[in-house]
């Protein structure tokens, strides 16, 4: 656990930079596995630009995706299961539910939720769901993959978590594997990662997406690479190569 703790802690601070516009005050969450049905993340109210080992807590995920996959569970259920925590010491953030689902069903070891403004900027457009749809250099494919997952705006909590599993049900039924970052309309990302780096590099690349999106916007309008281009990138065997090469390493990387 030090070790885990460690990294997210970490990791937490790397986002929470303001140079790099991810995140201010309480903004954003963070977690990682500690074993198969255990994870540390960020308590609520705490921010990622300072964290601390007491700025997280370590969680069930058993407990949190119980909550979600009961249909019976609402509000009064969360407050009754969060507030167990509140009486012991630090309450996770709300968000941990979507954490447990992005560590289970996603296959992510670590998860970062940021609110970055290029990305947002998107978000709360029109053309928020041309994120996970369009395709528009080969970079967007090594390091999101194929399939980014994009759900419309939802209240924090059990019903956002609910929406997002079933949408990643949806992507792992129709691509085989579950999306390395999901979209939020209206409210920020998630970067489903292997490790720390790995979850730095999906957040600086969503961001580069969203730009360059924006900016084709501003000048009449948007190329999308093709289905087939698309397919033959992500199966490169030098681009495969180059994705596990990163994932490794600390943070992004260059052409070659």
């Amino acid at each position: 656990m030090p070790s885990e703790l460690r990294t997210l802690v970490e990791l937490s601070r790397t986002l929470g930079e303001p140079s790099r516009d991810l995140v201010i005050l309480a903004e954003g969450n963070t977690s990682i596995r500690t074993d198969p049905d255990r994870m540390l993340v960020k308590a609520s109210g705490s921010q990622l630009g300072t964290a601390v080992d007491e700025d997280f807590v370590e969680v069930d995920t058993r407990t949190m995706l119980d909550l979600v996959n009961d249909s019976s569970a609402g509000a009064n259920d969360v407050e009754r299961v969060f507030g167990e925590f509140a009486r012991t010491g630090k309450r996770p953030s709300v968000e941990a539910m979507l954490h447990a689902i992005c560590l289970s069903a996603g296959g992510a070891s670590v998860v970062g939720h940021t609110h970055p403004v290029p990305v947002n900027i998107v978000l709360c457009s029109p053309h928020a769901q041309r994120l996970s749809s369009d395709v528009l250099f080969p970079e967007q494919v090594v390091i999101l993959g194929r399939n980014p997952a994009f759900v419309p705006y939802l209240d924090p909590g059990l019903t956002l978590a609910r929406a997002v599993q079933r949408e990643m049900r949806r992507r792992i039924e129709l691509d085989g594997v579950p999306p390395k970052v999901i979209y939020l309309g209206n409210h920020g990302i998630f970067a489903l990662g292997q490790s720390a780096a790995e979850v730095l590099q999906i957040t600086a690349m969503a961001v580069k997406v969203s730009r360059i999106l924006s900016g084709a916007l501003t000048l009449g309008g948007v190329h999308t690479l093709s289905e087939h281009d698309v397919a033959r990138i992500d199966g490169r065997p030098d681009e495969i190569y180059r994705r596990q090469v990163l994932a490794s390493t600390q943070e992004g990387g260059s052409d070659g």
